[in-house]
């Protein structure tokens, strides 16, 4: 095996002969590799985790309300920037290109639905927050087509793309593109902790400084919950907080998420990655880690120069092996969740569940397509006549996975604002006006076709065959 120091020294001349890349994204990929290859992964001493209290998660309540006058209001917004993560595709969704230009709802995209919401804001209090795309060279060009449609719209719209790193051949730690692998499949987008070097390296930080802008506002394209929050940005500003990640009460299915601790006087981000075998099952309890973190995130801008410029942003490197034609591969990435330990003053907010609504897979779809929600401004605003707070389970089998398959299989989209839980499997068709309530499961026979009549309603039901209806 080569040592850390001889593998070093043959990747560096293999990278700084990569022409397709940036000497700051050169530099940066070397840095990371050097970090990683020092071993200095962040074990967690279990007996020095301690909960954090209401001064550092702060309950969503007990914010002090948004200031009354719009002059005011707009004051606030004048310091805002909203950033959303565009890098990923909607491939798991069985769709091509950038998933915040799938459909989510009455026809609208997921950046649709963002621009809306922005410009109604601006419109309404005669601000100007601009809203940046953070790409991946998988996204950008695809990007760049789409915004064309917003042009008239009254936003501005910045991209920028994150940094583009080779991925690494576990075999010889050597660069995959240096080894004529120079297609897309070489090269990786190194995670959303990039965020804040690319902000700087793409020149954005410096002009939207010279803007007289202090906060940016990041969040995933895919979290509908991720809207504007006035008593946030107000709380933020009051306090001079450089950091603040909205966490919400965690339920069972978010058992993986990250929660916030208190560690050595500051507090942190615990991944499920860096908990010790021995305390994985505590770790997933909802009674000792209560929180979770939404990915909703609010940055200081001078506080990301000041820190980018010092280097000083060393999150915890997770790595994420791969395989390209049969070639073991690894590529390193960070989280900006992991950032928040860098920032003074940093803070949690336990948010409403409200606030975190993304959609992962057709399911999530099915969620927010239905009577369960309404759209009011570009807002996904969920309906008051469900009693429940939380939202039904549901899962779909394999023949509703792509957006497409799912799309067809529906006439229209189920009533499920009394329903508990859903599991559909096989080959299953919805007729329109279906009506689902309580505990609902419509598995089909093994090359049996079961079609779900339209005006159906189904309550506390197992359907196998047609005959169960």
């Amino acid at each position: 095996m080569a040592t850390a120091t001889e593998k070093l020294s043959n990747l560096k001349p293999a990278v700084a002969g990569l022409n397709q890349i940036s000497e700051n994204e050169k530099n940066g990929f070397i840095n990371l590799v050097t970090r990683y290859l020092s071993g200095e992964a962040q074990h967690v001493e279990w007996s020095k985790i301690q909960t954090p209290t209401d001064e550092v998660v702060v309950p969503y309540d007990s914010l002090a309300p948004t200031p009354d006058a719009s002059s005011e209001i707009k004051n606030l917004l004048d310091k805002l920037v909203v950033l959303k993560l565009n890098g990923g595709l909607g491939t798991t969704m069985g769709c091509t290109g950038p998933k915040s230009v799938i459909e989510v709802r009455d026809g609208l995209t997921f950046l649709d639905l963002i621009v809306i919401q922005i410009e109604n804001l601006n419109s309404k209090y005669g601000s100007s927050v601009p809203l940046l795309l953070m790409n991946s060279f998988n996204t950008h060009d695809d990007t760049q087509k789409i915004i064309e449609k917003y042009q008239n719209s009254n936003i501005e719209i910045h991209t920028f793309n994150q940094s583009q790193y080779p991925r690494l051949v576990v075999d010889d730690f050597l660069p995959l593109p240096s080894k004529g692998h120079t297609g897309k499949d070489g090269w990786y987008p190194p995670g959303h902790g990039d965020v804040f070097p690319s902000l700087m390296n793409s020149g954005k930080l410096d002009a939207l400084l010279s803007q007289g802008k202090e906060y940016v506002f990041v969040a995933n394209s895919d979290n509908l919950g991720a809207i504007v929050d006035l008593k946030i940005l107000n709380h933020l500003i009051q306090n001079k907080n450089e950091y603040c990640m909205e966490v919400t009460p965690k339920t069972l299915a978010d058992v993986k998420g990250g929660t916030l601790i208190s560690y050595e006087g500051r507090v942190q981000l615990l991944e499920i990655a860096q908990v010790p075998d021995e305390h994985v099952s505590e770790f997933k309890s909802i009674e000792k880690f209560k929180i979770f973190n939404t990915n909703n995130l609010w940055v200081n801008l001078k506080a990301i120069k000041r820190l980018v410029e010092a280097d000083a942003l060393k999150m915890e490197i997770i790595p994420n092996p791969k395989e390209v034609d049969g070639i073991k591969v690894l590529q390193l990435e960070t989280a900006a969740g992991a950032a928040i330990r860098f920032f003074d003053r940093a803070i949690g907010i336990n948010v409403p569940r409200s606030r975190f609504l993304p959609v992962k897979a057709t399911s999530d779809l099915l969620l927010v397509q239905s009577d369960l929600y309404t759209l009011e401004d570009g807002y996904v605003i969920r309906n008051k006549a469900r009693a429940n707070p939380e939202n039904p389970s549901i899962e779909l089998g394999p023949e509703f996975k792509k957006v497409s398959n799912f799309l067809s299989r529906f006439k229209s989209i189920p009533s499920i604002v009394e329903l508990d839980s859903l599991k559909v499997a096989g080959d299953v068709w919805f007729g329109a006006g279906v009506i689902l309530k309580g505990k609902v499961s419509i598995v089909a026979k093994p090359g049996a076709k079961l079609e779900i009549p339209d005006g159906a309603v189904i309550a506390n039901k197992e359907i196998n065959d047609p005959e169960d209806l």
